[in-house]
């Protein structure tokens, strides 16, 4: 009998869960610290960024492939600071702000490429995307200062990563006005959530579940 969707999907979630289990093991042998993952992963993020710049018009195939290497070392330093009991509040600032630098960094990177093809609607475009980008963490950090929490919207770091990826294997233009349309709401939708917090107002908004 065929297995069915839900099971193949768990298969392969068990068996990338292996892989990366072992590199993070591989890592805690090599007493390669959170800390130095967390800056290769910036350092991957420029190679992505010069891929992006450089490619053919339309083809950000090979700035895919170094998008997922730059994402695989985003997720384990996290995995290797809990593995080695060394997680801090200056790694997780550290990472938080190497994150902010790398999202830049690919943005600016679509910018130089748009540039070089004379296509200043992507360019300015891309603007907007980075604009949402550091506007939906900062309004995050400063909601939170005033409010427990503030987890509202969609379109966090994670999903404007899974975004790039389809538009580097795929098509970019699509997934820079979605990125820049829904995350520009969810700055506005963070204004909206602490506003109606701060005054009591019912809670018309609903907050994300998770990270």
């Amino acid at each position: 009998m065929l297995n069915s969707p839900d099971m193949i999907s768990e298969k392969i979630g068990r068996g990338a869960w292996v892989i990366v289990n072992s590199i993070v093991r591989l890592l805690v042998r090599l007493r390669i610290t959170p800390n130095v993952l967390t800056f290769v992963g910036f350092l991957v993020s420029l190679a992505v960024a010069f891929a992006f710049a450089y490619s053919e018009e339309g083809d950000f195939t090979k700035a895919g492939f170094l998008l997922i290497l730059a994402g695989l070392f985003d997720m384990v330093d996290g995995l290797v600071a809990r593995a080695t009991q060394k997680t801090s509040k200056f790694g997780a600032f550290f990472d938080s702000i190497m994150d902010r630098y790398s999202d830049l960094t690919l943005y600016l990177g679509l910018v130089i490429h748009y540039g070089r093809h004379d296509r200043m609607t992507y360019v300015v475009l891309v603007g907007i995307v980075m604009m949402a980008s550091v506007l939906i963490s900062y309004a995050r950090a400063r909601a939170e200062c005033i409010i427990p929490k503030c987890k509202v919207g969609f379109m966090e770091r994670p999903e404007r990563i899974v975004l790039l990826l389809i538009g580097s294997f795929w098509a970019m233009e699509p997934v820079l006005w979605v990125i820049a349309v829904i995350g520009n709401w969810t700055v506005v939708h963070r204004i909206l959530y602490t506003k109606a917090q701060l005054t009591g107002r019912p809670q018309f908004l609903v907050e994300r579940q998770g990270g």
